[in-house]
């Protein structure tokens, strides 16, 4: 898995622009993610997406520590242990990608990001 950083242009109206990245899996498929902190308060507003947990070695290149699928109900969200877990792992950012509509498309993209598939990764 490797990410490829996006170059984005100014938001609309003057707003900062989002910060884009895009990974590919295993596949070769290319997911778009937005850049957010790794912070609790932002895991709570991701709703239905797959969350990749990433740190930058000193070169600026991300490497993905962490990869969940999390959905709208509680049961189905990340929990604050897998912040914590990714933290321990050197992670600094969470990278969402919102783009899969069902839990199995969320599932497959874990799979195909996910260089060791365990239950861990899995909210």
């Amino acid at each position: 898995m490797r990410e490829e950083r996006l170059k984005t242009a100014a938001g609309l109206r003057g707003s900062p622009a989002t910060t884009l990245s895009a990974w590919r899996g295993r596949s070769g498929r290319r997911y778009v993610v937005g850049v957010h902190e790794l912070a609790e308060p932002e895991l709570n507003e991701v709703g239905e997406a797959v969350v990749l947990a990433v740190r930058r070695d000193p070169a600026g290149i991300g490497e993905l520590v962490a990869v969940a699928a999390a959905g709208q109900s509680p049961r189905e969200r990340l929990h604050g242990n897998w912040i914590a877990r990714a933290r321990h792992r050197g992670a600094t950012e969470m990278h969402v990608h919102r783009l899969a509509e069902t839990e199995a498309e969320r599932s497959a993209i874990v799979a195909d990001l996910d260089a060791e598939p365990s239950a861990a990764n899995q909210a």
